[in-house]
């Protein structure tokens, strides 16, 4: 199979597994951390889809990414719920860093398949990446992490671009152009997580006048 098959499940699993942790820690219940979890792995791919007119959402046609989701979930609920195990707090951001950097590889492999311009290839893929984590948090009422001033959305921008660039200014084979575009993504955003990194904040030096 290929590797991007093997990424993707990756991305799934992870993904699956923040939407429970993000449940555990604003203590839903096992139905709501099930749906939190298969919402956050599957819900990028399903707007790309929506968008693309791609015909059946991908996890209608195969069903793997979906199943995937569910197991990913149950298996963490049981883990969570009967272990004395405590998971540092920045655990669901590397878990969400990884499923990031992985679906925006794909979703800008899905837009090229598509045959789309550069730029929407790009845009799809940054969607791929953060709609599932944006609908993740908006349910347990979080401030969705890409619209908070530490780098999220950026780190999909850069990997994306690298990723076109390197496929079609450089000629580089779409699968070396994968992995170097997820490379990045992911570099960046680990390096947002640990070191702090973030974008200066929006606000007018003389303030709004909100009259």
């Amino acid at each position: 199979m290929s590797y991007i098959f093997w990424l993707d499940i990756l991305g799934t699993a992870v993904f699956a597994i923040s939407g429970v942790l993000l449940a555990a820690r604003t203590q839903m219940d096992p139905i709501g951390a099930l749906v939190l979890g298969v919402i956050t792995a599957i819900g990028g791919g399903t707007i790309r889809d929506i968008i693309l007119n791609n015909g059946p959402i991908f996890w209608v046609v195969d069903s793997t990414d979906l199943m995937i989701a569910i197991v990913a979930s149950f298996f963490s609920m049981i883990f969570i719920r009967f272990t004395t195990f405590k998971y540092p707090r920045y655990l669901l951001s590397i878990l969400d860093a990884i499923g990031l950097a992985v679906f925006v590889g794909i979703g800008v492999n899905k837009a090229i398949a598509s045959h789309v311009n550069e730029l929407v290839a790009v845009c799809m893929g940054v969607l791929t990446g953060v709609g599932g984590g944006v609908i993740r948090d908006v349910l347990a009422r979080e401030i969705p992490m890409v619209f908070r001033v530490d780098i999220y959305a950026t780190a999909c921008i850069i990997g994306g671009v690298c990723h076109m660039m390197a496929y079609q200014f450089f000629s580089l084979p779409l699968q070396y152009a994968t992995l170097f575009g997820i490379a990045v993504t992911l570099v960046i955003r680990l390096m947002a997580i640990f070191w702090h990194l973030k974008l200066p904040i929006l606000s007018a030096k003389s303030g709004i006048n909100r009259s």
